[in-house]
Parts: structure tokens; C-alpha cells; sequence
């Protein structure tokens, strides 16, 4: 049984990992246990609208508001203390190479602001605070 090397990049870090070729007298695997389908983002991007796809909820709601899928927090376009109106563009995440407008779904005042410009978020990290 000879092991053999790969280098793979997950999310752009570079793994070297090593494989080994199972006997065929070894036992299978078991299945994996099915998943439900994540649901639909809560925000879609403008390239989205671009294309013509169906677009679905296009805002956050008040309170805290959450990444909708992993990225970067290209821009943050409020700060504490300000004043916003429904629809206001709080923060530009890019995720999978398009841009995403998070968007505020009431008007409200910044509490507190999670990310800073270039910060990587997972899916569910608070962003912005609405009060």
C-alpha cells in the first residue's frame, strides 16, 4: 500500500495532505446522514438583479444583522451613531467573487458596528446593530 502526496487549497490556505489507497477487504464507509438544503441567503447582490434571476429578500431585518454566507466586509458604510433608512446600504460583502449589499430593512440608528473593511466573516456573524 503506497501512500501518495496532494497539495489542495481549501478557501485559500494550501494543504499538503497525504492519501493512502484502502485494501479492497477493508470495510466501507458508512453513508454520511443527509442534510436538509440550507435556506435562500437572506440578501442577494446586485449581480444577481443583473442577471435577471429571481431575486429573493433583498434585506436584513432591524436588530442584529448577520452575514448571510462567508466573505469579506469589503466596505462598512455606516458608523455608530448613525441615522439610516430602510434600505441603506450598510456594509458590501464580497462572497464567492460577487458583491453583496446588506441592507438595512428599517429605519433605525447604528448601535454598534462588528466588522472592520477587510475582515473575513463566516455565515451568521453579526455585522451591524440597528436599534
Amino acid at each position: 500500500m503506497m501512500a501518495r502526496r496532494f497539495q489542495v487549497t481549501v478557501d485559500g490556505h494550501r494543504y499538503e495532505v497525504e492519501v493512502s489507497e484502502l485494501p479492497d477487504t477493508a470495510p466501507a464507509l458508512a453513508e454520511p446522514a443527509l442534510r436538509a438544503p440550507a435556506p435562500a441567503p437572506a440578501v442577494w447582490g446586485a449581480a444577481h438583479a443583473r442577471e435577471g434571476l429571481a431575486a429573493g429578500p433583498r434585506q436584513a431585518s432591524a436588530g442584529t444583522i448577520a452575514a448571510p454566507l462567508p466573505g469579506v466586509a469589503l466596505e462598512v458604510r455606516v458608523a455608530v451613531g448613525d441615522s439610516v433608512a430602510a434600505g441603506d446600504v450598510l456594509v458590501i460583502l464580497e462572497a464567492m467573487k460577487m458583491e453583496n449589499e446588506i441592507t438595512a430593512a428599517a429605519a433605525g440608528t447604528v448601535e454598534t458596528v462588528h466588522v472592520v473593511p477587510g475582515a473575513s466573516v463566516a455565515a451568521g456573524d453579526p455585522l451591524v446593530t440597528l436599534g
